[in-house]
């Protein structure tokens, strides 16, 4: 868990819905604590008086079957608000004798009509006028009215898609307000928020500082820590956080994979030592990381790689330090929804990443993840509040295996020289055209593929560049980012005539989901 002794709190029973931390992100951004917790979590609480409200998420999970992930009884009837969201839904309707069927030929998935039967608290400012489009993911559906329950609204293919029971406060909706092809999702959140549960707006990212500063001086005490500093967003703000707390006993490890953006390494290596005053030492690895990646072309065999490389110099230098026991990591709420659940829920793994999913089983330091709850643009405001600089804060999300994973196939270092090229002309001009700041991500990626081209009066056989650029709000969903033909023009003209290797360039206009963000 997050944190301990909150006061008011809103807590989230994770069933295993790949958008279970949207959830905690929409209420948070509504200022107010969330926490998400398992069904075993929810045995171990004994004093409920915190806890304003209870969301109940969506799962893979069906109440269909004879055994099914499922609640106390007992936790409905205290009295505490609770939102069933999808499958939380089908279980409340279940556990009040409703009754549930699998939908074989009418499944709905994707945006469907809700029609608005009655009024409720619940769904204030929600419609405009009688229709609103919801975003559904699901093949079960509640076809009969549990006791002391009534329809609030219905789709075409399910008719209790909202159902309240206002003695009890207990609402459960279908679909998933959460996302945001949901149209004005955040007003089902913010009524059940301020007028069900009457909690008041006291949490702010803002102010986690102070906490999370405390928390690491309780946890390392008079230890040392390594600080894994890429100079990207997020080991930026831990390498701070971590500063302010234990001043010179922590030692920041820059290693020079070989991996990054042109020129980036070294002018973070700078700043860091100059500006912020850290006690940052470099490591040259690069050697060391092409040597292993070798006809590496697995992208799950390349994270691990580089996780696994990126563990034992950790380690290697911690002996050259006493006293230190920590390792300090940039890991963040959508890292590990993507590697594994952080709540040990039934969450399906998508990818690992190298901060979560790379690391040995015996690992001879202990981690400080001081940013594992938080999503990317609270770690911005956080920043903010740290005082890191808008060139580090502001900067566009980059993965950890870094262009090692944007390059599909073998890495090589002509390659990574080939794409370090391509991809600073494109972030440059993103930058000149005043682009960079409505962009989520954006990042040039080598594929695996040479084709013909013809430069002057010369055949060439060269490599594939493809542009990728996404806008998001949290990087869990993302679109493409629509260009003007004449930036994607002169983008292709300039990556062609000014980095040998490359003679085509394409434009990623596919979404998250179905794809990722990121190639690989």
């Amino acid at each position: 868990m997050l944190i301990q002794n909150r006061k008011e709190k809103i807590i989230i029973i994770d069933f295993g819905s790949q958008v279970t931390k949207l959830i905690a992100r929409r209420i948070r951004d509504l200022g107010v604590f969330s926490e998400i917790i398992t069904i075993k979590d929810l045995y171990k609480v004994k004093d409920f008086s915190e806890i304003k409200g209870i969301i109940l998420s969506g799962g893979p999970s069906t109440v269909t079957k004879k055994n099914f992930l499922k609640i106390p009884k007992k936790i409905l009837l205290k009295k505490i608000p609770i939102l069933g969201i999808c499958y939380g839904l089908q279980l409340i309707a279940k556990l009040f004798g409703g009754t549930i069927k699998s939908l074989k030929k009418q499944r709905e998935f994707g945006r469907a009509s809700l029609v608005k039967r009655q009024n409720s608290v619940l769904i204030k400012n929600f419609f405009k006028g009688k229709k609103s489009l919801v975003w559904m993911s699901h093949q079960d559906a509640v076809t009969k009215l549990p006791k002391n329950f009534k329809i609030i609204a219905s789709t075409k293919e399910s008719k209790l898609t909202i159902i309240e029971n206002t003695k009890n406060k207990i609402y459960g909706i279908q679909f998933h307000p959460e996302v945001t092809h949901t149209q004005n999702g955040k007003e089902i959140f913010k009524n059940f928020l301020f007028s069900i549960c009457n909690i008041k707006k006291r949490w702010h990212v803002f102010n986690e500082k102070k906490r999370l500063i405390e928390e690491i001086k309780t946890i390392v005490k008079k230890d040392k820590v390594i600080c894994a500093l890429s100079g990207g967003v997020d080991s930026s703000v831990v390498a701070l956080l971590v500063h302010k707390a234990i001043k010179t006993r922590l030692v920041c490890i820059m290693v020079d994979t070989g991996l990054m953006r042109k020129n980036e390494f070294k002018h973070s290596y700078n700043l860091f030592k100059k500006k912020y005053k850290l006690n940052v030492k470099l490591i040259n690895a690069s050697k060391l990381y092409f040597k292993n990646l070798k006809n590496i072309s697995n992208p799950e065999k390349k994270r691990k790689i580089i996780g696994k490389l990126f563990i034992k110099i950790f380690e290697k230098e911690s002996k050259k330090h006493k006293n230190i026991k920590y390792l300090a990591q940039g890991t963040l709420y959508p890292d590990i929804i993507e590697s594994r659940s952080s709540s040990g829920s039934q969450s399906s793994k998508i990818k690992s990443h190298h901060n979560v999913g790379g690391l040995p089983k015996r690992m001879n330091l202990k981690l400080i993840e001081p940013l594992k709850e938080f999503f990317k643009d609270e770690v911005r405001i956080l920043g903010k509040s740290l005082g890191l600089t808008n060139s580090i804060r502001n900067k566009h999300p980059f993965p950890g295996p870094g262009l090692a994973i944007r390059i599909i196939g073998p890495i090589t270092p002509k390659k990574i020289k080939i794409l370090q090229e391509a991809d600073n002309i494109f972030i440059k001009e993103l930058i000149q055209n005043n682009l960079y700041n409505n962009i989520w991500q954006a990042y040039a990626g080598l594929l695996p593929i040479k084709t013909v081209g013809v430069m002057g009066d010369s055949r060439t056989y060269e490599y594939t560049c493809l542009l990728r650029a996404v806008i998001s709000e949290d990087g869990m969903t993302a679109d493409y980012f629509s260009f003007p033909k004449d930036f994607l023009d002169k983008i292709s003209n300039k990556i062609v005539n000014g980095v040998p290797g490359i003679n085509r360039v394409v434009y990623d206009i596919t979404s998250k989901p179905p794809s990722t963000i990121e190639l690989e």
